[in-house]
């Protein structure tokens, strides 16, 4: 019955049922019919967010009803703190890093700048205030706002990410080990960022070390032993980027001597750089 019901869903629809979802709130609603989006903006501030339907109605036939009520908790949670005050003084501890492809706006909704670093040639670093359900990332305006210095941004969020649980899960596909940290807390993915943990992983590899970031919430290394690790791992990681709430990249990274190295898995072949 559900996949029946799936299949009849379209923009049109999907469009209709997110504005009565969130009809009790003061947002106005417009919907592009070229670009098949519809943007959500509070009426006062003007400040919203646009969602492109063809992805969710993609996601709603494959999960079903379920994934429509992950995008009105998001678009509920992204305009309620996307429209209040925020702070940086005194919340210290809410400071996070997070990852990013380098394809991801580098200015906010509004048009501010947001505050980056470099990464690899795949990601950036991106800095946000956590907010218990969600965070927002934060941008130069507030940053200047506040007369912070974007060192003391970069020092505190990585202080914070040491901080983040790190154990794992184990399996072993082939005679190659792979590792999951997924907590889903937001910062999965960062975790990328903490050396002594990709130290600490590289010294208990018997072969050589990879590690993935397919989407915000998962981390993957790998104790890669033979070929064939490699094609699973590519196989893994283009499933985990193709379902991920926030895509990141579908490549993965040979971890050498502390450094990160984009790798180009090419069929039964050996990986190339």
């Amino acid at each position: 019955m559900e996949s029946r019901n799936s299949k009849k869903m379209d923009s049109k629809k999907l469009k209709k049922i997110i504005q009565d979802k969130l009809a009790h709130h003061n947002w106005d609603f417009s919907f592009d019919r070229e670009k098949d989006t519809l943007r959500i903006e509070d009426k006062i501030t003007k400040k919203g967010t646009t969602v492109t339907l063809p992805g969710i109605v993609a996601k709603y036939q494959e999960e079903g009803p379920g994934s429509l009520e992950e995008v009105i908790y998001f678009i509920e949670e992204s305009l309620t703190f996307m429209n209040s005050e925020l702070e940086l003084e005194g919340k210290e501890k809410n400071i996070f890093p997070v990852i990013r492809s380098t394809s991801f706006p580098t200015q906010s909704n509004e048009g501010d700048d947001l505050l980056y670093d470099d990464h690899t040639a795949e990601t950036r670093i991106y800095y946000a205030l956590d907010l218990g359900t969600t965070y927002r990332l934060i941008d130069k305006k507030l940053v200047e706002k506040e007369d912070w210095k974007f060192e003391r941004i970069r020092e505190i969020a990585r202080f914070n990410l040491r901080s983040l649980d790190v154990s794992y899960k184990t399996d072993t596909v082939a005679g190659n080990t792979f590792y999951f940290i997924n907590k889903n807390d937001g910062y999965d993915a960062s975790r990328i960022l903490n050396d002594s943990f990709l130290q600490k992983m590289s010294q208990q590899m018997v072969g050589t070390m990879a590690v993935a970031v397919p989407h915000q919430d998962v981390l993957i290394i790998v104790d890669v032993q033979n070929e064939t690790g490699y094609d699973i791992l590519a196989q893994m990681t283009m499933s985990f980027f193709a379902s991920g709430r926030v895509p990141i990249t579908a490549l993965s990274f040979l971890y050498e001597e502390g450094k990160l190295e984009p790798i180009f898995i090419l069929g039964k072949n050996r990986p190339r750089k």
